[in-house]
Order: structure tokens, then sequence, then C-alpha cells
């Protein structure tokens, strides 16, 4: 078993209107998003970035058009990069010279370089919301929203939706909600907490109950992957913490030219497997893993862990379950106990994957 902090850390960091009450409306808010935004790929020589008239600490840049767009955080970021020049130095310097920095990066001291542009019209003007390389591949926020409403309806009436309180059912506020979305990336959390699998032998040979529960989540301006995350899950607490997780399973997959083609060959299969999913195909698949013996656990383990790390699951296994491991099934439940154990949220998700590769292979 595991702890998932991931939706803590969404609840903890986002501001109220980065929070939705409903998959709908998330979904609605970054249709109207996608539909004022535009993208194109130009020479970095036809970006110029400008000072501000009366504000000498801000910023614009205008295009071939002329025409000024104001910069996020994000994108400010992204073009001092491009520009090689440290973006907290620049931030620091009054506008004047900040934007000579800027320019001189990106007109004189480089070679022509290619950029792809994000730009998004508001009441107040255009934003540029990205800059990033030529063969950034973009999936839009919506195409996501889209594909989970399709498939879970409002994300708070159905059988997936925002994660109740200690297994109790809750009113959807902004202060408990798991569905967020700002100008820089999305992420949602929905859990079927009502139709619950018993799984025998859940601890110490005592039967419990376990609920389904994934994480999608999302950049259209390059600040994340996308990815999906499945798990199984004991309950979800007041701050968004998922405790005992076990059989996570991730997809991650980069913003590159081909992302497009991997969102529809992974990602929305995930999606429509996870939306088609009942109790009884994973407790079945349980089943399956725990009817499959290991005669050499050593033997067996070394095959995807180091020497010390197959001692560490093996005793981890141990230390959770009084027994040792005979089972696939027991050795998925090791790996995913060893991995607790691991500080770096990256390197625990890839152990916890090669335990939900296992019960795949049952």
């Amino acid at each position: 078993m595991t702890t998932l902090t991931q939706a803590n850390q969404q609840w903890s960091s986002r501001p109220a209107d980065e929070r939705f009450l409903s998959l709908t409306a998330l979904h609605e808010s970054v249709t109207q998003s996608r539909a004022r935004s535009a993208s194109r790929t130009i020479s970095s020589r036809k970006l110029q970035a400008l000072p501000v008239d009366g504000d000498h600490k801000a910023l614009v840049v205008a295009g071939p058009n002329g025409k000024p767009a104001t910069l996020s955080n994000w994108s400010f970021g992204q073009l001092a990069a491009r520009a090689g020049a440290p973006a907290g130095y620049l931030r620091g310097l009054p506008a004047p010279m900040a934007a000579d920095c800027l320019n001189f990066g990106l007109q004189v001291s480089r070679d022509i370089e290619d950029v792809g542009i994000l730009l998004t019209a508001g009441d107040g003007g255009a934003e540029l919301r990205a800059v990033t390389g030529p063969q950034y591949g973009r999936i839009w926020n919506s195409d996501i929203t889209g594909a989970l409403v399709d498939r879970f309806g409002d994300g708070v009436s159905g059988d997936f939706r925002v994660p109740g309180e200690f297994g109790r059912a809750v009113d959807v506020s902004k202060a408990n909600t798991t569905l967020f979305a700002s100008d820089r990336d999305m992420f949602v959390f929905l859990a079927d907490e009502k139709n619950r699998i018993e799984i025998p032998n859940r601890r110490d040979g005592q039967p419990g109950q376990m609920a389904r529960g994934f994480f999608v989540w999302n950049s259209e301006v390059g600040s994340s992957t996308l990815g999906i995350s499945t798990f199984l899950f004991d309950y979800v607490c007041s701050n968004r913490i998922v405790w005992g997780a076990e059989q996570v399973k991730e997809v991650r997959i980069r913003h590159t030219a081909s992302v497009n083609d991997r969102w529809l060959e992974e990602v929305v299969p995930a999606i429509q497997s996870y939306a088609n999913g009942t109790a009884s195909s994973v407790v079945r698949a349980i089943e399956d893993a725990r009817a499959v013996r290991i005669d050499n656990v050593a033997e067996f383990l070394a095959k995807r862990f180091t020497k010390s790390q197959s001692s560490q699951i093996i005793a981890a296994h141990l230390e959770d379950e009084g027994r040792p491991i005979e089972s696939l099934w027991d050795a998925a439940t090791g790996i995913t106990a060893y991995a607790r154990g691991i500080s770096h949220q990256d390197s625990r998700v890839q152990v916890e994957r090669e335990a939900g590769k296992l019960l795949e292979a049952a």
C-alpha cells in the first residue's frame, strides 16, 4: 500500500478561480479558452519585447503585426529560456533593460530559430501563454475534459465523481473539489467509492474493501506531461490525500509531435477501459494473480529489480503481511510496500508501475 499526494498538492495550492464544482463546468471553461486561442510557428527574430509606458516592471511582446500581447508568468520564463537569459534575473531588472536583454537574445546573439507560440484573446487584449519549440505537440485540455464528460458525466452524480471524505459522500464545494484548471495546466481526480471491491486477505488475513480512482493531468503550454494514473485505494481524507493505494498504473506522454497519436492509442483507451470496467473484473484480476504461484521469489524479482531492491521487497511484504511472498499478488503487494519508502515521487511511481505490470501478466 502507498499514499498518493498528487491531489493534495493540487488542492492545497489552487486559488478559487482554478477550482470547479463539476466536470461539465470545467469542460465549459477550457472549451471557451480554446475558442479564444490560436497557435502558430514563427521565427524568434519576429518577436520583440517592449516595456510598458508608465510601469517600470511591465513587459509586452509584439509579433510581426506589431500588436502587443501580455505575458503570463509561465510564458515569460519560456521566452527568457529561448533568449538564453535567466528569467529570475530579468524579473529584477527595470522593464527597458529586461526588454533589451530579451531582444538581444532573440534577435542578435542566437541563430535564427522557429518557435511555437500560443495566444489567447481576453477582455484586456491578447496574452502570450506559451513559447515552445516548433515540434511541440499540443493536446487541448478540452479534448481531455470532453472525453471524460462523455464517459463519466458531470463528475458529481455518477459512479465516478469527486471523492468523498473518509469514504462518506460530500456535497462538492470549492473547498473540497478535485477538479482544477488554470492557464498553465489541468488536473482531475475522480473515484468510484459506491461500487467497492471486496478483496479477500486484504490485511493480516482479513478481507477488506477498496475503491477505484484515477488522476488525469495535462498542460497546453508545456509545464507538464499528459498523463493518467489509475489505482485502488482505501479512502480519501479531507485534505485530498489518497490513503492505502495499490495497483497504481500510470501512462505519461511528453508533448512531442506524435502526442496526438499516443493520446488516441494509450490515454483514451485507458479512460474507456476504466469507464467500462466493473468491480468483478478487478476482483478476477486479483484472484488470477493469487493463483499464480512463485517458487523462487528472489530469482523472480531479479528479472525486474536489483539484488538490494529484491531483498527490500521481500522484507516489506513480510513486515506488512507477516508471511513470505508466495504468489504474483504477494509480489505486487511487496513491491507496493517497498515503494512507500521511496521519497522521490517519480522513482516511486516507476516501482509501482512494475507492480501493475505483474497484475496485467496474470
